[in-house]
């Protein structure tokens, strides 16, 4: 560990708290969404905003590294799960759930994206 400082501490505090969300956000969601997968997308979507957002805000205070690192890479990478969403998208594609799988991965794709634009632009403004 030695060369990395403050560094993994500081993803690792803002991971836990991410990762117990994401569990706990997506097991409420289950039984109120038709399929798992929606609020992995939930999650996924909330997360693309605040790492836009976090980033924004890196940008306009110059080097927030810690920052970054405490809710970009910590809590956000944790809070979205990128593997989670892969095999939540194999599974309707093995169960020939065809618009399902499209519908859930474009649907990832798009908000997602536009959740990070979203996030990015408020956080441009502060």
């Amino acid at each position: 560990m030695a060369g990395f400082g403050l560094d993994p501490v500081l993803v690792g505090l803002g991971a836990v708290p991410g990762a117990l969300l994401r569990l706990r956000v997506v097991n409420h969601m289950e039984p109120i969404v038709p399929r798992k997968h929606w609020g992995t997308f939930i999650v996924n979507v909330v997360a693309s905003f605040g790492l836009g957002l976090v980033m924004a805000l890196q940008g306009s205070c110059g080097s927030a590294t810690g920052i970054t690192l405490l809710f970009g890479t910590g809590f956000f990478g944790s809070l979205s799960t990128f593997s989670s969403f892969a095999m939540e998208l194999l599974n309707e594609l093995q169960a020939h759930h065809w618009f399902g799988a499209a519908a859930l991965a474009l649907a990832s794709l798009v908000f997602g994206l536009i959740a990070a634009a979203l996030g990015y632009t408020i956080g441009s403004y502060a």
